[in-house]
């Protein structure tokens, strides 16, 4: 029996106090984390999502992303992350085509309204029955009647949750690629696949607990999910988070909080930045 979740909850054990995920002026710890995750599970359960139904996930470099990533395996379920940048067509292809039942959104900016096309596109697809926005700040109102924050959903919901247990093999996320030709598709990885996967990354990058990496690489995107979060949640180091590349903020949280692992986005790891 195998849960990918366990890295976040040993961590949580190991480091409790310790910052997990920065963000602008947003620190959270390890166990708030894992604490925050279990509210999702939880909150995920009383709705009536099982273990094995599938749920989509639009959000760029937060906070909120490991937590949602974390919650829906806890409880068993399957994440399938969403390029941000997909239009609302593309949305309920992926929706549709993974068959999720649920779907977590941003809710962007007037620049990027993430969350107008993405509950546009979740009122196309019939077979999803829970769209749930993310707001920029807890406690802000959608704006749009009707629609669940997920502040609202965590609202009441315990800290404390116990992991379904999956085996090695079961899908644990679905990633959407395109290929060459055609529609995307989605691969299937299982909890072994991705726990593996974050153990070789630390072997191979040398790094340790008393690292601080730099996440600029999206985390829908294997690379960044499983190189800079899982890894990273299963090492026990802190990470600072970015939502795009801008050289100038790059270099500036470089110096700010002593980053000394920072990863391009391609297929090769720069490893390890000794800055100080």
């Amino acid at each position: 029996m195998l849960n990918l979740s366990v890295i976040l909850e040993d961590s949580a054990k190991r480091y409790p106090a310790k910052p997990a995920f920065t963000f602008m002026d947003t620190m959270l710890t390890f166990s708030q984390v894992n604490e925050y995750a279990n509210c999702v599970a939880n909150g995920l359960r009383s709705m009536g999502i099982k273990a094995g139904d599938k749920v989509a996930l639009g959000c760029p470099n937060l906070p909120y992303f490991p937590i949602i990533y974390f919650g829906i395996i806890k409880m068993g379920a399957v994440v399938v992350p969403l390029n941000v940048l997909l239009k609302k067509d593309e949305i309920v292809y992926h929706l549709r085509d993974s068959d999720a039942k649920a779907y977590f959104c941003f809710a962007g900016t007037n620049d990027f309204p993430m969350g107008e096309a993405g509950y546009a596109a979740f009122k196309e697809v019939d077979g999803c029955a829970h769209f749930l926005m993310i707001m920029p700040k807890p406690g802000m109102p959608s704006g749009i009647e009707g629609i669940t924050t997920l502040s609202d959903f965590m609202a009441g919901q315990s800290p404390s949750f116990e992991i379904h247990q999956t085996n090695a093999e079961d899908t644990c996320v679905i990633i959407y690629t395109s290929g060459t030709t055609g529609q995307p598709k989605g691969a299937e990885l299982t909890h072994s696949n991705l726990l593996l996967n974050a153990i070789a990354i630390c072997d191979l990058m040398h790094n340790d607990d008393d690292d601080i990496a730099l996440i600029v690489l999206p985390l829908f995107h294997i690379f960044g999910m499983t190189v800079m979060m899982n890894a990273g949640i299963y090492k026990g180091r802190s990470s600072i988070m970015l939502i795009r590349f801008d050289a100038e903020m790059v270099f500036d949280a470089m110096q700010k909080h002593k980053v000394t692992l920072f990863c391009r986005g391609t297929n090769h790891v720069l490893g390890l930045i000794e800055l100080y």
